[in-house]
């Protein structure tokens, strides 16, 4: 697929650092998995960097403060997702005091695999390109000395958000870092960067990173790392796709990467990785893109997790005079979640909030047709599947279909089937409801 990239609009951007002045909001499910479990109590007097919710399981992550203040409550918040959930909330002093040992320099070469994974899980990493995966399920494979690829995902194929190329054209450096960490506790793999070729200036930053560290320090780990410049297209940026590309095997549904030999990482990730264990650094901070044809000034912030949307929204100079927000998303426009208000906190994952003056979905659903067996639709699809069927047996409500025959389970959401739909037929809609359905049925 080739849709618009929409990067014109931040690109340009240079991060800039934006301090919150509102009330912060923690929800305490940021990740896939079991929520974290709070562990302060209101009138606790909290640090930046503290762990304010501990992991309640082994697939889930803690939760820390990203400011200084005192805990007001512990209540059911509206979340991006436009769900109510489980929050702490800290009435932000301002002043951003730290906890002791934040920012901290140490050597990873000095740490065991263990104490650099704990550290890692410790500071709450989890995947910032948008799945939010706790990061240390994933460097834990059942075969560690299988693992011949880290891959780290730089393509962000999802138009309008630049907050990746940014990071790599800003901190090329740590990153590099950051892989070679990785590549130091898998010692048999290979380093592999995979960047789109709309991000030039991120591939340059990178190349020359890695030329300087080799020149500087001549280490092994070096020379097992190349950046791989590849064609723009969507979706370019999931995590099969990019096996694929770098090592050549096709997963089978339900295959890991880490089963095909691979580690696949989005580059902010990496780079929480480097903070967390080279300076002490939990995730409490990410480079969020304000964009849209609906924004007046669009930018990307350095931001804190907890942040209102709204006040990201303001620091982006509000909306354009005379135009009115017909969509506002959390994420790209291909595979985000459209928004209902903006007074919802930014979350670890979060890379964009994208205000449009036009709801293009909402115009499709006004021409939508019956579905006219063109076909189209099964040879976008990047997985595979059968989109046309899948999109039946979901009005049919036949579940049973839907994930045992059709295999609807192993679609990634990645909106190629309704993009190219001439009939404008919302299949990603009906996937994301039946996969809910059958999801909630479960736990039922």
């Amino acid at each position: 697929m080739h849709p618009d990239d929409c990067k014109s609009y931040s690109r340009d951007a240079a991060p800039v650092i934006y301090e919150s002045k509102g009330e912060m909001v923690y929800p305490l499910s940021q990740h896939i998995g079991k929520p974290a479990k709070a562990i302060v109590q209101v009138g606790d007097y909290v640090l930046a960097g503290q762990k304010i919710a501990e992991a309640d399981g082994y697939v889930s992550a803690p939760v820390h403060s990203s400011c200084s203040g005192t805990v007001k409550a512990i209540e059911k918040r509206k979340t991006v997702m436009g769900n109510l959930g489980d929050c702490v909330i800290v009435d932000n002093d301002g002043k951003f005091h730290e906890i002791d040992g934040f920012g901290e320099k140490i050597d990873y070469k000095k740490l065991s695999r263990e104490e650099i994974i704990n550290k890692i899980r410790e500071a709450g990493v989890v995947g910032m390109g948008g799945a939010s995966f706790p990061t240390p399920v994933k460097l834990e494979p059942k075969n560690p000395d299988g693992i011949a690829y880290i891959i780290v995902n730089g393509a962000e194929c999802e138009p309008y958000i630049t907050c990746d190329d940014r990071l790599m054209r800003n901190h090329a450096k740590e990153i590099i870092t950051g892989l070679e960490m990785l590549l130091y506790i898998f010692p048999k793999a290979r380093g592999v960067i995979l960047i789109e070729d709309n991000k030039p200036e991120a591939i340059e930053a990178m190349r020359r990173a890695l030329k300087v560290k080799y020149e500087n320090e001549n280490g092994e780990n070096n020379k097992k790392i190349k950046i791989l410049p590849v064609p723009k297209k969507y979706p370019q940026g999931g995590e099969r796709a990019i096996v694929k590309v770098v090592s050549g095997k096709d997963t089978k549904l339900s295959q890991l990467p880490a089963e095909a030999g691979c580690i696949v990482d989005n580059a902010a990730t990496v780079y929480a990785m480097y903070q967390a264990v080279c300076e002490s650094t939990p995730l409490i901070k990410r480079i969020v893109t304000v964009t849209g044809t609906a924004v007046k000034n669009p930018v990307n912030l350095i931001v804190r997790s907890g942040t209102s949307c709204r006040e990201l929204l303001d620091a982006a100079g509000g909306i354009k005079q005379g135009v009115n927000i017909k969509k506002a998303i959390c994420g790209g426009p291909m595979m985000g979640i459209a928004m209902n208000g903006v007074d919802a906190p930014i979350q670890k994952g979060n890379g964009a909030l994208v205000f449009l003056s036009q709801d293009e979905a909402l115009q499709s659903v006004e021409n939508l047709t019956a579905c006219i067996r063109c076909g189209r639709c099964n040879m976008a699809c990047p997985m595979g599947l059968t989109p046309q069927m899948m999109g039946v047996a979901a009005e049919r409500k036949d579940y049973e279909r839907y994930e045992k025959k059709l295999y609807g389970l192993e679609c990634i959401q990645c909106g190629s089937c309704t993009w190219v739909c001439p009939a404008k037929r919302p299949l990603m809609q009906l996937f994301k409801d039946a996969k809910a359905a059958i999801l909630n049925a479960r736990r039922a």
